[in-house]
């Protein structure tokens, strides 16, 4: 069954983190194998629940952009490097290929032939020598009969084109020689009495009895060939190995977890139709041709507390979006096909999914209902936030009786429990919970961190702003503010970067903003503080 990732937004929170799991669970009960990731690292607050109700951080998730893995390539084309001339020959005629990647008995890589390199080598290739399997040589020959001693056959083939005594005469036969005779008894006896290491019989020709015992007595190989001379000789040569033909030993070969646009990238500049595709042990799992570039399974997502793709997973426009779990105002996110969206004006993507466990009659264990209370708690700063509603209390309540905790002792403990800046770097603070946003061509961030004294946070201020200054610079941003709240009085401080002094004034009706200004009773990043900002930059 396909996966399906379930995320939340970069510089995770507690309510993106447990609702991709709480999620997670409900899909894997509908029978859906999803599975939740994280895009960042966890903050204390959010490992604090997770360790609360003993469950695991979630695997990262570095993106979803298509790999060479997700393409519909030929997963069986490839050759032993041992196997006969003629049989890549006739692969790569029935399935209109032009190469074929070597492979040892192993799968291990061992290069590429094209039809090119073949052809080259059944025109120009005169010699009648032969180096490869009796059991190859049996298959080229269509042998209807055989006698085997050797495993493998080395040596000159000789066509008998002459007449008996001229070709006993002209013709220097060893131990190494093979001979194509048919009803021929002289140049038989001559072989048999020479020793040579193989005779093939034409026309589906049968030695003597006397003639096998004598073969058999002198270890000669025979081979009762069901074509004549002349097409046992042409075809003889493509019973050697691939691996004999002189190819170009220089050949691109694709990793199946390297990104499809590196690979249509090169591609495109080198115009080969197949690359090899290999494992990290150089296991080779088939080739992909070019048109094959197209045929992709694009990796399927589920988004949960987050619906913009500069807080989304990378790569987003590569994979699928098949459902939007959401409590926040709409983004810019758009689908090439209709989708699922559950969106609702709650404090917490956690409350919205409960009423998904309702919808489909499933019940939540005491664990999963211990991680959607962190992160209704945490998102309505323990229902005190102006984004609680009556609905996410009555969650919240039914909640902690599935986890076996008092409500308001429990959201206390959660939110102590990441609000320590000790030992922390001022880019560190910024980015426990990140937002990027952008409105009218106008791009701001806004980070929100939680405290229970703000004098914590004073001696770091200029630093902050130094780090804050530094994300303008990096990514043109007209805006960049750090929110300090004080989950315990309601009230938030703020710090800005310099080029945010103006646009906070207007923002908050306040003339003359200092670092660290207090905003009585500002608490809700979704409704006190982005919309703020937005407005200035609408108007």
């Amino acid at each position: 069954m396909e996966k399906v990732y379930i995320v939340g937004h970069k510089n995770p929170d507690t309510d993106a983190v447990t609702s991709a799991i709480s999620l997670s669970y409900l899909k894997y009960k509908l029978g859906i194998n999803a599975e939740p990731k994280i895009l960042g690292n966890i903050n204390t607050e959010t490992q604090y629940a997770l360790n609360k109700f003993n469950l695991k951080v979630p695997e990262y998730l570095n993106d979803i952009k298509a790999k060479i893995k997700n393409v519909n390539f030929n997963r069986d084309y490839i050759i032993n490097e041992n196997a006969p001339i003629i049989d890549a020959f006739n692969f790569m005629h029935e399935n209109a290929i032009t190469g074929l990647p070597l492979v040892d008995d192993h799968n291990k890589f061992k290069g590429y032939v094209s039809l090119k390199e073949i052809a080259a080598n059944m025109i120009y290739n005169e010699s009648l020598y032969v180096n490869t399997s009796f059991d190859n040589l049996v298959k080229v020959l269509d042998a209807k009969s055989y006698y085997k001693v050797d495993d493998n056959i080395e040596g000159y083939a000789h066509a008998t084109t002459f007449d008996d005594a001229t070709f006993i005469k002209d013709v220097p036969l060893d131990n190494k020689s093979i001979v194509i005779v048919g009803d021929r008894k002289q140049i038989i006896e001559h072989a048999l009495k020479v020793k040579v290491k193989l005779i093939i019989m034409v026309q589906a020709k049968e030695l003597t009895e006397e003639q096998m015992r004598i073969a058999a007595q002198n270890n000669i190989n025979i081979i009762s060939a069901n074509k004549s001379s002349f097409k046992v000789a042409r075809v003889l040569c493509l019973a050697n190995p691939i691996k004999s033909i002189q190819r170009n030993e220089k050949c691109v070969t694709f990793n199946v977890n390297d990104y499809l646009t590196d690979a249509e990238e090169i591609a495109s500049k080198l115009k080969h139709t197949n690359y090899p595709i290999l494992t990290n042990d150089d296991t080779c799992v088939g080739m992909i041709r070019t048109i094959d570039f197209k045929k992709v399974n694009k990796r399927k997502v589920i988004l949960v507390d987050h619906n913009t793709t500069t807080q989304s997973v990378d790569g987003l426009n590569e994979g699928e979006i098949i459902e939007i779990v959401d409590h926040h105002n709409l983004g810019d996110i758009v689908t090439s096909v209709p989708i699922n969206i559950r969106s609702m004006a709650v404090g917490s993507t956690n409350t919205i999914i409960y009423h998904m466990y309702k919808e489909n009659n499933v019940d939540i264990p005491k664990d999963i209902a211990g991680i959607m209370l962190s992160g209704l708690l945490s998102d309505t700063l323990c229902l005190k936030s102006p984004t609680t509603t009556e609905i996410d209390k009555k969650v919240a309540d039914i909640l902690a009786k599935k986890a076996e905790v008092d409500l308001e002792q429990y959201g206390l403990e959660l939110l102590e429990s990441g609000v320590s800046i000790v030992g922390m770097k001022a880019d560190d603070i910024i980015f426990k919970d990140y937002k990027e946003y952008e409105v009218n061509n106008k791009k701001f961030s806004i980070a929100q961190v939680f405290t229970t004294d703000f004098n914590e946070y004073k001696p770091r201020i200029n630093d902050i702003v130094v780090e804050l200054n530094k994300e303008v610079s990096r990514h043109d941003l007209d805006l960049c503010a750090l929110y300090v709240t004080d989950f315990l009085n309601n009230n938030s401080y703020v710090i800005y970067s310099d080029n945010s002094k103006s646009l906070m004034e207007i923002a908050y009706g306040v003339e003359n903003i200092a670092q660290g200004y207090l905003l009585e009773g500002v608490v809700s990043r979704k409704k006190q503080m982005v919309p703020n900002i937005m407005d200035v930059f609408m108007n």
